[in-house]
């Protein structure tokens, strides 16, 4: 789990402020949003968002907020992102967004042609495209087990090296 300075890790992307009995979000840093359709991507999600002290949004309710990283995740149908993260995309603002893709795969070059089309969907919106990252994820009978417990690990480094260079 990454930490600032003595924070714990709950308030790890977040800053509060208190108004009378009240405790209010006033910015959150990393906000995770995904399309799954199988749940190998949502897992790589959770485990991405647990890494960043948050909880992983589902594409469908796009709320982006404030968060000064955005990690983007979907499966891969047909070499392509899955049609509510197209949409979430082609609906959103970007502008001056530093964003982070992920996905999941039965096939390594499937999941590369996917991130390079929503990589070059966000740039034309105006995002800043900080990494890229993948692993493989069942599909019928291919890749049982995955994505498997070394595949979440390398999700959250994958997490931890975009904060460290952003």
């Amino acid at each position: 789990m990454l930490r600032r300075h003595h924070e714990s890790p709950a308030n790890l992307n977040k800053m509060f402020y208190k108004y009378g009995n009240h405790i209010c979000l006033i910015m959150s840093d990393f906000s995770v949003y995904v399309d799954s359709r199988g749940g190998n991507t949502r897992k790589v999600a959770d485990a991405i968002a647990e890494e960043l002290g948050v909880t992983a949004g589902d594409v469908t309710v796009p709320v982006l907020g404030d968060a000064r990283i955005l990690f983007l995740g979907s499966g891969t149908y047909g070499s392509r992102p899955g049609d509510a993260m197209t949409k979430f995309i082609e609906l959103g603002d970007f502008t001056g967004r530093k964003v982070a893709i992920f996905g999941t795969s039965a096939s390594p070059a499937g999941s590369e042609k996917m991130i390079a089309v929503m990589s070059d969907d966000l740039n034309r919106k105006g995002a800043t495209i900080l990494g890229r990252w993948h692993c493989r994820g069942k599909f019928l009978i291919m890749n049982r087990g995955h994505p498997d417990r070394e595949d979440m690990e390398n999700a959250k480094k994958f997490a931890r090296e975009i904060v460290r260079s952003a």
